[in-house]
């Protein structure tokens, strides 16, 4: 299972609706996330910073085919343009990935 991670920035004053638009997150967006192989997704903030991070299950090069594919995804980087800055990656359309610089696991896990 490969992981990827992402970072971006919220833009002032937005967190609130930032954290209510993923509450609210649309069936379709998670069906689309399912079908790339995204599995435990979380999103972090420490102020206006956000660090996303993800397991797909299908390697990341098909998780990014599938969305940057998806008309679901497009309308929902629209919508969340007025809430946060996004810079996606011009060749995969999602939030560039992190660099994994550690990792820790147990031998049971």
């Amino acid at each position: 299972m490969e992981r990827y991670a992402w970072k971006a920035t919220v833009k002032d004053g937005m967190l609130a609706e930032y954290r209510r638009r993923h509450d609210e997150i649309w069936d379709e967006m998670k069906e689309v996330l399912r079908a790339a192989g995204i599995r435990n997704y979380s999103i972090w903030n420490a102020g206006n910073e956000l660090f996303g991070y993800y397991e797909c299950e299908r390697g990341k090069t098909f998780a990014a085919q599938v969305q940057a594919a998806s008309p679901v995804v497009d309308r929902w980087n629209e919508y969340m343009k007025d809430v946060m800055d996004m810079e996606p990656d011009p060749e995969t359309g999602a939030q560039p990935q992190l660099t994994q610089v550690f990792s820790f696991r147990t031998d049971d896990e």
